[in-house]
């Protein structure tokens, strides 16, 4: 059992949890992620790790509520224990000598990307960090980001907060405007599709952090597949970092339009948005 020592609502959708876990806090490095299972009768879901503390022997994830077990952990109160943390599952990422970075996060997707920023910027690197949501209300991390980094820049696709539009235009600007060793996307599929494909042109290597479905966490159920340099690989074991110039983004869609509408079917036996064996990871 892992006791939740803290607990805070970012935005109505998404929530961050800090949970007793020694073992992996003793273990975790930027880019890994944890599998969780609330309850004897959930199923598991995977869920990036945000943070982690050594000394008090926690890890902090953050969590969208859009499933079943998603929901039940944004539910959940400090004091209250979740039954199962798996981890740290997954390769770190590689943040050594890297030069000049670009850090992308959308949506919920820039909880991921924080503590890779982090730790970017930690090696000595010059990081520059992208973050992007609908609207103001829905934007989360900023000011965490913002105690380690000076060069954020923000976009709303309402024009709410920041600049209105989307992440590629800022990215756009800056790789017009200098050169970059690096940039690192996460956050929806489409994102960081197009991400790589403007990055492609500019020939910029580019990272993305893939977000697939997955059950097991070790390789041998096949959810997480994606198709990766024309070949089948595993987002947990062989990712979930990859290069985003050689992953086949459209396959990535199709297979996740496949759960959508087996998503679709659940509703009709649950109300609001239910993802019964199918929550995605971040």
């Amino acid at each position: 059992m892992h006791k939740i020592v803290r607990k805070e609502q970012l935005n109505p959708e998404i929530c961050l949890v800090e949970a007793e876990a020694k073992d992996i806090a003793l273990a975790a490095e930027a880019g890994q992620f944890v599998i969780l299972r609330i309850d004897e009768t959930g199923e598991r879901f995977p869920l990036t790790l945000y943070d982690w503390d050594t000394e008090k022997g926690t890890v902090t994830v953050v969590c969208q509520a859009v499933g079943v077990s998603t929901k039940k952990l944004c539910a959940m109160a400090e004091g209250e224990a979740i039954l199962d943390i798996a981890g740290p599952l997954g390769h770190a990422a590689k943040t050594k000598n890297i030069g000049k970075v670009i850090c992308i996060g959308g949506g919920v997707g820039t909880a991921e990307a924080y503590p890779i920023a982090k730790a970017m910027q930690a090696s000595g690197n010059d990081v520059t960090v992208i973050i992007g949501s609908r609207s103001k209300d829905l934007l989360i991390c900023e000011e965490d980001i913002k105690k380690f980094c000076d060069k954020v820049h923000i976009t709303t696709d309402d024009g709410s907060y920041g600049k209105k539009g989307f992440v590629t235009d800022v990215l756009k600007e800056l790789l017009e405007d200098g050169s970059y060793d690096l940039v690192f996307a996460i956050g929806p599929v489409i994102m960081m599709k197009m991400v790589s494909g403007m990055t492609k042109k500019y020939s910029v290597k580019t990272l993305v952090s893939l977000n697939s479905i997955m059950i097991d966490g070790t390789g041998m159920c096949g959810g997480c597949r994606v198709r990766y340099d024309e070949k089948p690989h595993f987002a947990c074991v062989d990712g979930p970092e990859f290069d985003g110039h050689l992953v086949d983004f459209d396959d990535l869609m199709h297979r996740g339009d496949r759960y959508k509408d087996k998503e679709k079917m659940a509703d009709d036996h649950y109300e609001g948005e239910c993802k019964i064996g199918l929550d995605k990871k971040k």
